[in-house]
Parts: structure tokens; C-alpha cells; sequence
């Protein structure tokens, strides 16, 4: 039987989303140096990364909403969406990927969250599945059949990028011990590893690029 052609996707691994940064996800940092030991597998054919991008002025920060403050939830045309910090704003350095990772194997990269009117957690899709970022076709033009996720932040852009890679029929594995989560609210991160888990993906502590059927 063929292998399965699997790809490691590093979400948003960028500086501000460390410590320090504009949106800081509490022990972001740690997950760099995972990161770099999970490129290193072998068992990865190809590696990617998506990278945060707005616009100044993204209609998802609450700067754009006088009045409005950092966390709270509002209609942003036709969508729910929580108000963030200006972060990841195009050429900014809090945009940049963090210095410490290891891009030597990343073969591309998806920028998402481009269009000021809408926002766009997943790797796929904005958060409207109105517009795609490419990254689904390059995966199947290459023949990848199975993804693993890994990345920032596990209650939002690494759970919606886990549950559009599976939708889109890719057996897909949440490395959780190479995530960390923003939890705004007690037990995001716990509904988030539930809601993937209950989608089809497989939930694992670690261990490298082991077939997606092994928990």
C-alpha cells in the first residue's frame, strides 16, 4: 500500500503572536522550538506555513470601531467577529515570522486575513468561505493526502485551519503539545481540541509524523 503524502502546516508562527507582541498567545513561544524538531521528521514531504496579513486598519481590529473595546464580539458584515488589536499588519515586524524559526523547508507561504472587510482564521478560507488562499489546490496539486497542523492559536486559527483541512477530505492531525491558545474565555482550548476532535481530526500529544489512524 502507498504511503500517505503528508504535510506539516505551521500556522501563524509569527512575532505578534509571542510574548511581547501585540496579540501575545500565552507560551507562543514554546512552540518554536517544536516546530523546528517536527520539520526535521522525515516523514513530512513538504512543509507550509500561512502568515497573518491585514491591511492597516482591518475592520477586525477594535480600533476600527470607535467605542468598541479588545475582545468584544460584533456583526461584521453578516459575520460574528471578536474585536483584536492592530497585530499582523502588512510589513509591520509584528508580521514577520518569529526569528528563531527554522524556514529551511518551508516550500510556501499562504498570507490570509488580506481583505480589510473580512477576517480569516483558517489557512483555507476567510471566515466566510467566500475566498480561498490557495493553499487547499497546492496541497492536492501535490498529491498530499494527509496534513498535520501545529501553530497558533489552537482556539482559532489552528482549530479552523484543522476543521477546513479536514472538510476538505485530508486526513488531518492536530499536533497539540506544538499549539498554544489565546483563551479568552475558560476552557476555549479544551471546546476547541473538542470541536476538531469531534470533526475527524486526530488529536495527538506528539511524536513526529506517525499515520493519522494511531492516536
Amino acid at each position: 500500500m502507498m504511503r500517505a503524502v503528508r504535510a506539516l502546516i505551521l500556522v501563524d508562527l509569527q512575532n505578534d503572536f509571542l510574548p511581547g507582541g501585540a496579540l501575545a498567545v500565552p507560551e507562543g513561544d514554546r512552540v518554536i522550538p517544536l516546530a523546528n524538531a517536527y520539520q526535521a521528521d522525515p516523514g513530512y514531504d513538504l512543509v507550509v506555513a500561512t502568515q497573518d496579513w491585514h491591511p492597516p486598519g482591518h475592520e477586525s481590529f477594535a480600533s476600527a470601531h470607535p467605542g468598541r473595546a479588545i475582545g468584544e464580539v460584533v456583526d461584521l458584515h453578516g459575520l460574528p467577529q471578536v474585536l483584536w488589536p492592530d497585530h499582523c499588519v502588512q510589513g509591520s515586524p509584528g508580521a514577520d515570522f518569529a526569528p528563531g524559526l527554522d524556514r529551511g523547508r518551508v516550500a510556501a507561504v499562504f498570507r490570509k486575513g488580506t481583505d480589510p472587510a473580512i477576517d480569516s482564521y483558517s489557512g483555507f478560507f476567510d471566515n466566510g468561505h467566500r475566498k480561498a488562499t490557495g493553499l487547499g489546490d497546492w496541497l492536492s496539486e501535490r498529491g498530499v493526502d494527509e496534513v498535520h497542523v501545529l501553530g497558533l492559536a489552537t482556539d482559532y486559527c489552528v482549530r479552523f485551519t484543522a476543521l477546513d483541512a479536514v472538510a476538505l477530505g485530508f486526513r488531518t492531525v492536530l499536533l497539540e503539545d506544538a499549539c498554544r491558545g489565546v483563551e479568552l474565555e475558560d476552557g476555549d482550548v479544551a471546546r476547541a481540541v473538542a470541536a476538531m476532535r469531534a470533526a475527524g481530526v486526530v488529536v495527538r500529544a506528539g511524536g513526529g509524523a506517525a499515520p493519522a489512524q494511531t492516536t
